[in-house]
């Protein structure tokens, strides 16, 4: 018996979310569906983060316990074997006998596409949120400069249950990359990440860049954070869970300014599930 740990990029169109419910499909109960065909017993797998009905990833994490004598290769294509096809293990590995993907990681890194436009597009709608008129590029940039470093986000999300919940991250990137015409991503990576709190960043951002909400009003909920998060979400078809970082590299790269090109070149090599 061995403790593996699997790297998963799912579209997340036809899921009610990543972790298993009574009713409706979900990434996690296919997941696990698979591996009880190879005999895995328990009673749940580990994941790095929930993500929501129609939020997509390329970066999910999971963690299981199964006795398997034919190697992390041979278990990445059995799984894949099994899967349906908007689901898909690109990497297995064995892990530490104490390695649990959520509570083991430094952090994670969010990628949310934004394709602006008048005219709907049949493709673009799975993977963006379509937005017009287009935002303006220069408060794109200046609204996400405010967001890195340690702030309290009660703005932004609700804390975790517990009586150590709190509103305080610690953003480490947050950038606005033109891709192409019409074309925006918004790379954000922080130590941990509050519920709905990329979708809130996205949406008040963007309104900022539109001129429905005033720069001050931002940076005074950053500075002053209300009671009560802000309601307005950016849908979830636009938002990739890119990366989970377990290692302090990873998180000191995410600190290092990016160009376009570089972008480009990590988020393509990152489409092709490492290959």
């Amino acid at each position: 018996m061995a403790l593996y740990q699997a790297w998963l990029a799912y579209d997340g169109t036809a899921f009610e979310g990543l972790q298993r419910q009574a009713q409706g499909r979900t990434v996690q109960g296919v997941v696990e569906e698979a591996l009880r065909t190879l005999g895995w017993q328990e009673a749940s797998v580990r994941y790095a983060g929930r993500t929501d009905a129609g939020v997509h990833a390329l970066g999910q994490v999971f963690a299981f316990a199964l006795a398997w004598r034919h190697g992390p290769e041979a278990l990445r294509r059995a799984l894949n074997a099994r899967l349906p096809a908007d689901v898909r293990v690109w990497a297995v590995r064995e892990a530490p006998p104490d390695f649990h993907p959520r509570y083991a990681a430094r952090g994670r890194r969010y990628v949310y596409w934004l394709w602006c436009s008048p005219e709907r597009h049949p493709f673009m709608r799975r993977y963006t949120w379509q937005v017009w008129p287009c935002p303006r590029a220069e408060a794109l940039h200046q609204a996400a400069r405010a967001l890195v470093g340690r702030h309290d986000f009660a703005a932004l999300g609700t804390p975790p249950a517990g009586p150590r919940g709190s509103t305080v991250r610690t953003v480490y990137r947050a950038a606005w990359f033109q891709v192409a015409p019409g074309l925006w991503a918004f790379d954000v990576a922080a130590d941990a990440f509050l519920y709905r709190m990329v979708r809130r960043m996205v949406a008040a951002q963007v309104a900022m860049a539109q001129e429905r909400l005033a720069m001050d009003a931002w940076l005074h909920a950053l500075r002053t954070p209300p009671e009560r998060p802000w309601a307005v979400l950016a849908p979830p078809q636009g938002l990739f869970l890119a990366q989970v970082a377990y290692h302090d590299h990873e998180v000191a790269a995410w600190q290092q300014p990016w160009s376009v090109a570089r972008f480009r070149s990590w988020w393509w090599q990152l489409w092709r599930l490492g290959g």
